[in-house]
């Protein structure tokens, strides 16, 4: 039978446990501060329809996290028993294979949004300004979805690892690419396709980063 008992908490749980959570708390936060300050740079170049357009089309990539996630826990387990047991190549290679898999489903997915945005969009409005710039980050922004979903994998397998600090470095440099060089294109040229290719380009990065860092061996790299 349970009982229950008062214990001394000890600090070293807590630094295991926070070494990987609060870790991946701050790049849970990532996707949402890069989404706020693109909201924020299409609100101060256009207007309230634009930004009601991007938000809606937008909301298509917040799905993806809740659909990658389904994957994303099991990676978590796989990988983390089988660097626990010592088979470091075989964790690699279940993280991998875990990665292609998100990247292709969520690559579909951004295809299928690109080719007919109007799907989507008019699911939420009939109004033409916000379908055309709706419309518009869709097919610049939904191809780039694959690196989304490969990142998103390579992070939950990550955490499997304890291995967190290149999710972290991926998703911040997403975040100065896509905000910084979509804030400067639009200072040049005032047009939202700029911007829209500046988070594709964010996105790209941060799939492509880490993923080169984990397939170089930054996991392993410590206990080597």
């Amino acid at each position: 039978m349970a009982r229950f008992r008062w214990t001394r908490l000890r600090w070293p749980l807590f630094r295991d446990i926070l070494a990987v959570g609060a870790v991946a708390a701050i790049t849970s936060l990532q996707t949402n501060v890069t989404i706020a300050l693109a909201t924020a740079l299409v609100a101060s170049t256009a207007g309230t329809n634009a930004i009601a357009g991007f938000g809606t089309g937008v909301r298509l990539e917040y799905l993806l996290i809740p659909l990658i996630f389904g994957l994303g826990a099991p990676l978590v387990a796989l990988v983390g028993t089988n660097i626990g047991a010592g088979q470091k190549q075989r964790a690699l290679r279940i993280a991998l294979i875990g990665g292609a898999i998100a990247f292709a489903i969520s690559e579909i997915i951004g295809l299928i949004a690109a080719f007919w945005p109007h799907a989507w969009l008019a699911l939420f409005s009939s109004d033409p300004a916000v379908i055309e710039t709706g419309s518009a980050y869709l097919r610049i922004v939904g191809p780039a979805y694959g690196f989304f979903g490969l990142g998103m994998a390579l992070y939950f397998a990550s955490q499997g690892a304890a291995r967190l600090f290149w999710p972290l470095i991926s998703g911040t440099l997403r975040i100065i690419v896509a905000i910084g060089s979509g804030w400067l294109m639009l200072r040049l040229t005032g047009s939202l396709n700029w911007l829209f290719a500046a988070l594709a380009l964010g996105l790209i990065v941060y799939g492509v980063v880490l993923t080169t860092a984990i397939t170089q061996g930054a996991w392993f790299r410590r206990s080597q």
